[in-house]
């Protein structure tokens, strides 16, 4: 009987969305689930484990889940065992600490003898001790950012995106101790038939993630500018020159990494291309 394997994902939070988008562009097919514990996916063998957050770390160390999708800073404070095989690119946020807007900070020193209210009190005491800080930690879940204005601390360190719910309650960012974003975990006693099936979902997450960091570029060019327009667009070996039904014209086909592009337009415009057209790619194999 063939094995499937289990992936693990947030079955509520900021997290789902994307994950789901990720494991969908990667072709996998499947249906509900969304208010149940699993879903199976139809055309690939695996299947989608609904789980709190927290608890993904737990169940990959006891070999419940064979993968999952989590954030790196789940990973870094549960502390349990597993493997981290792949950093997504989505769900950037950082933990940050923060204080009253009315009181000063002027370096990690400003925290000694003050009470830290977080939900990561492991990374927490990791940042005090290697700043050589002395601070007392309160370990509290959820709506961290409301325990200066309770009396509870002095300051917080939680999740940051935008930072608009510290400033809404009176809080201001001081000190980053560490940035985090989406990341694929695993067990460390996979079997090989599901280390072969997490090899090949590696595979294409590799392949949606390079077609987003990269647009595929089609322009016209007068064939005595050729040459320099190549220097600017080597593609991902060189680009493909068309001969154009007029004479002295061809068209070039290339990729442009999305970091570049607008330099490169620029570029390109200057050496006499016309006709510029920018088309995303959905899956690039390397």
């Amino acid at each position: 009987m063939t094995q499937k394997l289990k992936i693990a994902i947030q079955k509520s939070g900021r997290l789902q969305e994307q994950s789901i988008k990720l494991l969908r562009e990667c072709g996998f097919s499947f249906s509900g689930g969304f208010s149940k514990l699993k879903a199976e996916v139809d055309n690939f063998p695996a299947e989608i484990l609904f789980l709190r957050d927290d608890d993904i770390p737990q169940y990959i160390e006891d070999n419940v889940a064979d993968i999952g999708i989590i954030g790196e800073n789940v990973f870094i404070e549960k502390q349990k065992a597993g493997d981290l095989i792949l950093k997504l690119g989505f769900a950037k946020c950082r933990l940050s600490i923060a204080i009253p807007k009315s009181e000063e900070y002027n370096d990690s020193s400003t925290l000694n003898n003050k009470k830290i209210a977080t939900s990561y009190p492991i990374i927490v005491q990791e940042f005090l001790n290697k700043e050589g800080v002395n601070a007392e930690i309160h370990e509290i879940s959820g709506s961290v950012e409301i325990a200066p204005g309770i009396g509870l601390a002095d300051a917080v360190c939680d999740i940051v995106s935008t930072g608009s719910t510290l400033l809404t309650n009176g809080l201001k960012e001081v000190e980053t101790i560490l940035k985090s974003e989406a990341i694929l975990i695993a067990s460390k006693n996979l079997e090989s038939e599901k280390q072969e099936l997490l090899d090949q979902l590696v595979f294409r997450i590799n392949a949606v993630n390079a077609a987003k960091n990269n647009k595929y570029l089609l322009l016209n060019a007068p064939n005595d500018a050729i040459e320099e327009i190549t220097k600017v667009l080597p593609g991902m070996k060189s680009p493909t020159v068309t001969p154009l039904q007029e004479e002295g014209w061809s068209s070039l086909h290339s990729v442009v990494n999305e970091n570049d592009f607008w330099q490169k337009i620029d570029e390109l415009k200057s050496l006499g291309a016309q006709g510029i057209l920018v088309i995303p790619i959905e899956k690039m194999i390397l």
